[in-house]
């Protein structure tokens, strides 16, 4: 069960009592409310521990600073005063950073659009085109412009349209020196592929990728950039994840590899198997690129199936890592029955068995191990037997049994294991429903 809720306003008359009817001093009487609220399970992490001003002559309520600060920003922004703008934009950031609550106080009362009215999709372009030499005012920019297009599909096309994508990648190649620019440039990049807005029936995520790609040269730009970062796992690790997004094609998939950026990606696990971040990072990307078939093979060549099983060996308790390393073993596996038997060697099967024993309750897990059992023997029939005497049938049924997203490929899995599968006829063509 989540944690208790309580409003603003209810904390700040809990202070104002201990204030009026007990006379404590005002920082009293904030640890006070908190010590109460906090005793009853509530959680407070959304609300500001500071005391309201008192009210007004009238008996009007007044408000908290920060809400009296994006007063004033709307304000200045309603008349276009541009001189006020910074002053207020500055003092709306630093209360932001006193308190996490702020900015959530903030964004719960219109903050998001003042700011963006204030800066405006055109300024922040001209900003990153005019200041592109200025690695402070880029990565200021880079950031405003991908919390804007973060669940919000309008912005993304909007920025699209007006030539950010250009930026981005130039903002790589221009500062590739820096960690905090490159690292946040290749995430806004990342941001621009994503289909995460429920409020539009569908993005243009795809279309977005193969724009990087064909029009900014986008993949040369990230694999170039990652050769300045061989130490800096949390540069690789978003550059990774980026690379993932823009393998949408098959010759995206070949493009890659040419560049050189299996070779990059294969080293990458080898060196950072301690940083589970990076490793799932990799492995989605890996994962990724084995849609081309070709690459498939390339990736078994370069020795990626010993690092794969040795990644979800070494991180058996994290259900991610487990989760992508099952499904990029998958993807190797699929149409290639000579990979199955090198991910056989490898061990692969087995750390597939032991990660669905080490999350049964994880369905992620649990679905995509079924996955790669089933590719494993689909064309090679004769790795049924040893799958089987590792204990697969009874870990597939169960698998089946407790997830209902997982009933078809489990059974599909059995089924070419070889296990006995009760096939349902779920309609006979008559009047009725489908059996659920």
């Amino acid at each position: 069960m989540g944690s208790k809720q309580i409003s603003q306003e209810t904390f700040d008359d809990a202070v104002q009592e201990n204030i009026a009817e007990f006379e404590m001093e005002p920082e009293e009487a904030v640890r006070e409310a908190v010590q109460q609220f906090e005793s009853q399970g509530v959680d407070l992490s959304n609300i500001v521990k500071a005391v309201r001003p008192p009210a007004s002559e009238n008996g009007q309520r007044q408000k908290h600073q920060i809400l009296l600060t994006l007063e004033c920003l709307g304000r200045a922004v309603a008349e276009r005063d541009v001189a006020r703008l910074p002053e207020q934009l500055s003092a709306l950031a630093a209360q932001c950073k006193e308190q996490p609550a702020s900015r959530y106080v903030a964004g719960q009362n219109g903050a998001y659009p003042a700011v963006l009215s204030a800066c405006q999709l055109a300024l922040l372009l001209r900003c990153l085109r005019e200041r592109r030499g200025d690695a402070e005012v880029t990565l200021a920019g880079i950031r405003c412009v991908r919390h804007a297009c973060l669940k919000h599909e309008h912005n993304r096309q909007g920025f699209v349209k007006g030539g950010v994508l250009p930026l981005l990648t130039g903002a790589i190649a221009q500062h590739g020196s820096s960690a905090e620019v490159v690292r946040t440039a290749a995430s806004a990049l990342r941001v621009m592929t994503f289909d995460d807005d429920i409020r539009v029936p569908f993005g243009h995520a795809h279309d977005h990728a193969k724009m990087i790609v064909l029009e900014n040269d986008g993949l040369r730009v990230l694999i170039e950039a990652a050769k300045a970062f061989t130490d800096n796992s949390g540069v690789l690790s978003e550059l990774c994840a980026t690379l993932s997004r823009l393998s949408v094609r098959n010759e995206f998939c070949q493009e890659i590899v040419d560049l050189g950026g299996l070779n990059f990606m294969v080293a990458l696990l080898a060196d950072c198997m301690e940083h589970p971040d990076v490793v799932k990072q990799v492995l989605s990307a890996i994962r990724a690129v084995a849609g081309n078939d070709d690459v498939k093979d390339a990736i078994v060549d370069a020795g990626a199936t010993d690092l794969i099983v040795l990644a979800i060996s070494h991180h058996l308790g994290n259900p991610q890592i487990c989760e992508q390393g099952c499904a990029a073993l998958c993807m190797l596996a699929l149409r290639k029955p000579e990979n199955c038997g090198v991910i056989m060697e490898s061990g692969g099967a087995l750390a597939a068995l032991q990660a669905m024993k080490a999350h049964p309750r994880e369905v992620a897990v649990q679905k995509q191990a079924c996955m790669l059992i089933r590719n494993l023997v689909s064309r090679s029939r004769d790795l049924s037997r040893p799958i089987l005497e590792m204990g697969a049938e009874l870990l597939i049924t169960e698998a089946r049994a407790a997830h209902r997203d997982c009933d078809d490929v489990a059974r599909a899995a059995l089924r070419d294991l070889g296990c006995k599968v009760e096939l349902r006829e779920l309609w006979t063509g008559q009047k009725g429903g489908l059996a659920q």
